[in-house]
């Protein structure tokens, strides 16, 4: 049978700021306290005072995880409690920042707390800063800076030695300016107080860093930096859309963005194809943009907003990557493609036939490739093409299917060979592009005033002049 575990807050201070229940209860049981740590103000006090104690201070050299150091502390703790009751006594409010005492509230029922004051009340009082505002509290140790909100006031916890604060300094920078003025309150509520301005770039600099320093940062106010912020993005969004916003915002409907989007994306193949970052910023945030108006249309409407469109993308990514988020085992690419087919197979029972998912929106030339990438799975693939024969035999008003089949089967030999014909298309539109362009500039008056083979004779020597 498990005995009882009685938790007791330390609080941030000396003794004299020890709730006197709290301290009576030390100096007058008869049961064993165990400590997370004797680095704190008040211990040294309490041991002059005679209170005996057993620290887990050791534990923290065998280990070079905090993860691992607080889970042996609870296991032990547990042990120790199988044969009479004891005492666990912590730095600040057992329930703040307490990873130790959230394991033990998981592991046994057994467990009793007794409250200390955290150190949030004197925190606050050191910086001026009212919590109502909102503010967030996050952990040096396990800090993750995309989970930061940077329009609340945000308390940073552990930043115990320049190698943390170093970390912390790199991730804060992401979405902070370097400029932005960070404080850094160590005991807080005690005689020793200490508190210091930074600009986050010296961070790292501070000495006077140890295990009860806490970094504050502020919220943003510079525009640029919040304009960063996916959060703005969404209120200028429904700003546009909104009441006073912009006419032509307003009048969009999901049926006429479909041109923009198309477009937006096809602006960004581009940019990928020059190989330009900075264009790729660009044109990734119009695509993006699209995404945003599409998603605010649904708020607007009542049926949908952006969080259900990542909701749906996130799970649909975790649950067709088990060998990610699962217990599958692959191999190679090939692999994690006949997974996804046979997820999302399962996900679309309703699909009867091989080419029900086959996009109708998509361009004719990545259509036919899709299709006959599809059908080739089930060995439906013909061996020869004779369909440019067909077209020089057709009447005329049958023409144009023919000629649909000649375009089918130069993507069908494009498979063959691993090639796009869409990309082809495209990389042959772009050199033709060029070579008209250098032929207006090789041209010594207007091209409409030229016979064709005064033409003819351009195009050639811009040609040789781009192979050479």
């Amino acid at each position: 049978m498990t005995h009882r575990i009685t938790i007791v807050g330390l609080g941030v201070g000396e003794l004299e700021q020890l709730p006197f229940g709290i301290y009576r209860l030390l100096k007058n049981t008869t049961q064993p306290i165990y400590l997370r740590t004797v680095d704190h103000p008040v211990v040294s006090e309490l041991a002059a005072e005679g209170m005996n104690f057993t620290s887990f201070d050791s534990v923290y050299e065998r280990h070079s995880r905090f993860e691992d150091v607080y889970t042996e502390i609870v296991e032990e703790l547990l042990r120790l409690s199988e044969t009479t009751d004891i005492i666990y006594a912590v730095p600040g409010h057992p329930l703040v920042a307490e990873s130790t005492v959230q394991q033990l509230l998981q592991r046994t029922d057994n467990v009793d707390v007794v409250g200390g004051q955290s150190f949030l009340d004197p925190m606050f009082a050191a910086l001026g800063v009212d919590p109502i505002e909102g503010f967030q509290l996050l952990d040096a140790t396990a800090f993750a800076v995309d989970e930061a909100q940077i329009r609340q006031h945000l308390l940073i916890g552990q930043v115990y030695d320049a190698l943390v604060a170093g970390d912390l300094k790199v991730q804060l920078m992401e979405r902070y300016p370097d400029e932005h003025l960070v404080t850094l309150v160590t005991a807080a509520g005690t005689s020793q107080q200490t508190v210091q301005n930074v600009p986050l770039y010296e961070l790292d600099h501070v000495t006077t860093l140890s295990n009860l320093t806490t970094v504050y940062v502020p919220p943003v106010t510079d525009e640029q930096t919040l304009n960063r912020d996916f959060a703005t993005l969404k209120e200028i969004i429904a700003r546009l859309r909104g009441e006073g916003g912009c006419p032509w915002d307003q009048e969009q409907t999901h049926e006429s963005l479909k041109r923009h989007l198309i477009e937006e994306s096809y602006e960004l193949l581009e940019a990928i194809d020059l190989q330009d970052d900075n264009l790729m910023i660009e044109e990734l945030g119009d695509v993006l943009l699209q995404v945003m108006l599409h998603a605010q249309i649904g708020l607007d409407e009542g049926y949908f907003d952006i969080r259900d469109v990542i909701g749906s993308v996130s799970d649909k990514m975790i649950r067709r990557h088990p060998h990610v988020f699962g217990e599958t085992t692959v191999d190679s690419s090939a692999d994690v493609v006949s997974n996804w087919q046979d997820i999302k197979a399962q996900e679309k029972p309703e699909r009867t036939s091989l080419l029900d998912g086959v996009t109708k929106g998509a361009p004719a030339l990545m259509r036919a490739e899709d299709i006959q990438k599809k059908v080739a799975k089930v060995g439906f693939e013909w061996e020869d093409v004779e369909e440019l024969r067909e077209l020089k035999e057709a009447a005329p008003e049958e023409r144009l299917g023919e000629f649909g089949d000649v375009l089918f089967s130069i993507t069908l030999v494009g498979k063959y060979l691993g090639l796009s014909a869409e990309e082809g298309l495209q990389r042959t539109n772009d050199k033709f592009i060029r070579r008209f362009t250098r032929m207006e500039q090789l041209a010594d008056r207007p091209l409409v005033e030229m016979t064709l083979e005064e033409q003819d004779s351009l195009w050639h020597q811009a040609k040789q002049e781009e192979q050479s």
